[in-house]
């Protein structure tokens, strides 16, 4: 969870203290986002507090009335723009005149909530505006990544989102002009299909900002001591149901009480793309070991799948951003070509190593090593 700090601004104490109670035990995410985002609450009931506090403080959202007692609130917006602080900026006005409309969006506010406003009518616009910040955010990372990292980005993601998009553009053209039948259920197979797309295009964006916020090095950790078993069981869990449909079995053995110190969630991402990995490419009826163990200095995990395999030229380029290995056996599954780049980068932040054994048609084995 992700705080924000988000000033209100206001001279009516009524209105600030309505406004922190909708808000302060408000929290909301998007499929996008790699977290969810909740709000610390600030107050200031002039122009010139607010001023104060922009100063002292990295406030991330503003929440401002434009009559206030001295400076008003498009004085503060102004003091902002000419500042150029990295703070997202809504109107909450009575008085939403074309003149202050004009004045407002020159000096960057995104938008005006007029009062008396309902609960739910300020959390959208919270809503709202914290995804706009985030988005520029993002895309100011990406710029100052350099202009090759940004021609990757986009490109891949351009080329992979394409596809699915035209396909359910496709499936709703068809539910329109009503070519299949006259009745929901004539079209279930269409609406199931696009739903799987787009948890694809979710997963894939979802994938994308791991990588760029690992390569940048502005993901936050988390280390503590961890139960390496426990995020295993948990892991092998959330997959049981899709190993199911393929009945596929997945066993997991080990001993208990194996402690590292670990970002909890980047142990989870591991595990989760090597038990996933061995389920998606692996035969109907198969199996996946998943085994640990700690001997000698290190923590051994391996992942173990009776599946199709894979030749030695494909798994010379397997730990590449955006390689998926492309034959008539894995058209057809998922995937973003990110799961493995992504696990390579989360076990080198912690001096291990991974390495594959592999044939084809019998199987793929995934070995990672901590060092204790």
């Amino acid at each position: 969870m992700s705080t924000l700090k988000l000033l209100i601004v206001d001279d009516e104490p009524g209105i600030r203290s309505g406004a922190k109670r909708v808000l302060q035990d408000f929290s909301f995410g998007y499929p996008f986002m790699d977290e969810d985002f909740e709000f610390e609450i600030l107050e200031a009931e002039t122009g010139e507090k607010a001023i104060e506090i922009i100063e002292s403080t990295d406030v991330d959202i503003i929440l401002l009335d434009n009559k206030l007692p001295g400076i008003d609130g498009i004085e503060v917006l102004e003091h902002i723009n000419n500042k150029e602080y990295d703070i997202a900026v809504m109107m909450i006005t009575a008085y939403a005149s074309l003149d202050l409309a004009i004045k407002a969006t020159n000096y960057g506010a995104y938008n005006f909530v007029p009062k008396p406003f309902k609960p739910q009518e300020l959390r959208i616009s919270v809503e709202n505006i914290t995804k706009n910040l985030y988005l520029k955010r993002m895309t100011r990372a990406m710029q100052e990544g350099g202009e090759q990292n940004r021609f990757q980005f986009l490109s891949v993601l351009s080329h992979e989102l394409k596809s699915p998009i035209n396909a359910i553009e496709g499936y709703l053209r068809m539910m329109r002009e009503k070519q299949v039948g006259d009745t929901i259920d004539d079209y279930m197979e269409m609406i199931e299909r696009s739903m799987e797309r787009i948890k694809g295009m979710r997963s894939l964006i979802s994938d994308l900002l791991d990588l760029t916020k690992i390569e940048s090095g502005a993901k936050r950790r988390d280390l503590q001591k961890i139960d390496i078993m426990e995020i295993a069981k948990s892991s092998v869990d959330s997959f049981e149901p899709m190993a199911s449909q393929s009945n596929i079995r997945i066993n997991l053995h080990g001993d208990e009480n194996i402690y590292m110190t670990a970002d909890k969630n980047e142990m989870e991402i591991i595990f989760n793309n090597l038990v996933s990995n061995a389920v998606k490419y692996n035969k109907e009826g198969g199996e996946v070991y998943v085994s640990i163990s700690e001997d000698e200095g290190e923590i051994s995990i391996s992942v173990e799948d009776t599946g199709i395999g894979m030749s030695q030229e494909d798994k010379q380029h397997l730990f590449q951003d955006f390689v998926r290995i492309k034959n008539t056996r894995t058209k057809f599954v998922p995937g973003s070509g990110l799961g493995l780049s992504i696990t390579k980068k989360m076990v080198d932040l912690y001096n291990g190593t991974i390495d594959v054994e592999s044939e084809p048609d019998v199987g793929s084995k995934f070995i990672v090593r901590f060092p204790l």
